[in-house]
């Protein structure tokens, strides 16, 4: 199993490890709208936008529009997909509903566009985890051979940027998402469009967080040692310095 530097020097939890290798197999085989060698790829640009100097010059910009330029790339995705996963990387909190629309006439789908946000938000996370930890980066995935599924779930125009499917409109393809809650914010449906990206949520909130369906009760912290209320304190810290929407 890959993961297993990350007990070192300091032991962890062991569902951590097999979490994060679950997600690593899942971003190595083709997804919904691309290949497996190009969801690799848009986890390598992720990795690569904390170092590239556009994207530096961007965030001291009081306005990332304002500056031209190319990024530096180490793969061969689309420039359209490699800015977007650089901006969602350094500079998430400056993306706008025009930016997105300009993406999709740059010829990034919806669908795309939500299966690279789900990548990219699983390897910052679990980059970040290795960070904080003080352990080299893991090694990225093989990508696995094969064409994307096409597949595109009964989404509909909830007021979001995208497409999303709520939990009234679950087919049996995505009956596990919302851990059987009538009711989720919106962090959590928002990457729904493309399935496996709210799995990938689902799992790492399960490790890192809470499982979906125990986070609406405030008494519950998982069985975690410290409680849910410095939980919340550490969560609402971390989103701040993340500079999160939500």
């Amino acid at each position: 199993m890959a993961f297993s530097s990350i007990n070192d020097p300091i032991v962890v939890r062991e569902d951590i490890p097999q979490a994060f290798d679950e997600i690593w197999q899942i971003i190595a085989k083709p997804g919904n709208w691309w290949r497996g060698a190009d969801r690799v790829a848009i986890a390598a640009e992720c990795r690569n936008a904390r170092s590239c100097t556009l994207c530096e010059r961007r965030k001291d910009a009081l306005s990332p529009y304002s500056v031209k330029g190319d990024h530096h790339s180490v793969s061969n995705l689309p420039g359209v997909a490699v800015d977007a996963v650089h901006r969602i990387t350094t500079d998430v909190s400056r993306l706008t509903k025009s930016w997105l629309e300009e993406c999709e006439e740059a010829g990034l789908s919806d669908g795309q566009y939500v299966e690279l946000l789900g990548i990219v938000v699983a390897v910052i996370s679990i980059d970040g985890f290795y960070r904080a930890m003080g352990v080299p980066l893991e090694p990225l995935p093989e990508a696995i051979e094969g064409e994307p599924s096409s597949y595109r779930p009964d989404a509909k125009d909830h007021g979001a940027w995208v497409a999303t499917v709520s939990p009234a409109d679950l087919s049996e393809h995505e009956a596990d998402l919302y851990g059987g809650l009538t009711q989720v914010g919106n962090v959590i449906t928002a990457m729904s469009l493309v399935p496996d990206s709210v799995r990938m949520l689902k799992r790492l909130s399960q490790v890192q967080y809470l499982e979906i369906q125990d986070v609406p009760n405030p008494a519950c912290n998982g069985g975690r040692v410290i409680s849910r209320r410095q939980m919340e304190l550490l969560a609402g810290r971390v989103s701040s310095l993340s500079e999160c929407f939500y």
